[in-house]
Parts: structure tokens; sequence; C-alpha cells
């Protein structure tokens, strides 16, 4: 259940750095629709997401229903919040905002494959964001199952992998990975 944990670490005082890389036997093209399409993003990401990779184009993020729940978040909360684009370079780097952190995909090819470094750069006590060890174990399994489920759509299985239920077996491991 422990591979392909991802790390997480600090970068600097304020900044806390969640990294993964995965191998996945798809194109980086076919991994950046994945990445940029709204309905492909429906099928993975924790939010809805009105997407326009240009860099600059503001994004709109929206948590999903499950998210909602799973998160105990009232289901009638405003849970809308803002990002724009920094970098886009298909089919190889996007980079954007959501809120204060600062998520950066790259895809470099690797035979008929790809190989994927997400990482999600979160500033702490922002605000928004608090400095525990148990928020970014949280943080660190829900995008790990992410992960999962992104595999799964572009293996051409989406919805065989319930990222809330995934992120709740991992969240052991990435407890103990910060202890």
């Amino acid at each position: 259940m422990a591979e392909n944990l991802g790390s997480v670490r600090r970068d600097g005082a304020n900044r806390v750095v969640m990294r993964f890389e995965r191998r996945l036997a798809h194109p980086p093209a076919k991994v950046w629709r994945a990445l940029t399409d709204t309905g492909e993003l429906a099928a993975w990401f924790p939010a809805t997401v009105a997407f326009d990779a240009t860099p600059g184009a503001r994004l709109r993020f929206d948590l999903t229903p499950e998210a909602k729940r799973r998160l105990d978040i009232p289901s009638d909360l405003d849970t809308v919040s803002a990002g724009e684009i920094t970098r886009s370079e298909p089919p190889h780097l996007l980079e954007y905002t959501w809120g204060e952190e600062v998520l950066r995909w790259e895809l470099r090819p690797d035979g008929e494959g790809c190989v994927l470094v997400f990482t999600d750069t979160v500033v702490v006590d922002s605000g928004e964001v608090p400095d525990d060890p148990a928020y970014f174990a949280e943080a660190a399994s829900a995008w790990h199952a992410c992960l999962d489920a992104l595999d799964a759509l572009l293996a051409g299985r989406p919805g065989t992998v319930a990222a809330w239920d995934r992120a709740a077996e991992l969240r052991g491991a990435y407890d103990r990975a910060l202890a």
C-alpha cells in the first residue's frame, strides 16, 4: 500500500512542498488532456474547475459535493476559490495557483509513456493553511489518491478508484512518514 508515496518537505520558513512522481504508460499529450480538460478533470480532481490553460488565465475552483461531505463542510457553503495559470508549455509543463497553493505538473517522455512529477507548494500560517503535520498527511494522502484516480482514468477505467476511500487507506502511511 505504501508504494509510490509522495514526499513532504519544508522549503524555507513558511512553505511546504508535497511532491509525487509517477511513471504513466501514456504519452504526454494524453496526460496533458487529463490535466486540462474540464470533463476529464471531473473524473479525478478534488474540485470542479473552469479551466483555460492560457498563461494569465483566471481559474475557478469549487469543491465537489463529495469533497464537502467528506470534509464535513455544509453543502450550501460557498467553497469557490480562484487561481491563475502561471506557466503553460503544452504538453510538458503546467503550473497554476489555487488559493495559497502553487500546483505544478511536469511531464517528460519516457519510452511510450511519460513521467509525471506533481508538486503542490503550500504557504503555511497564511490564515488558510495550518502548519500542522496532520494537515499535510491528509493533503498528501488525498493527492496520492487523486493521482491513482488519474492513472485509472488514463487506463480507461474511470471511476474504479474511490479517491476518498483510497486517501483514507493511505492516511496512516503518510502519518508515519511525517512523524
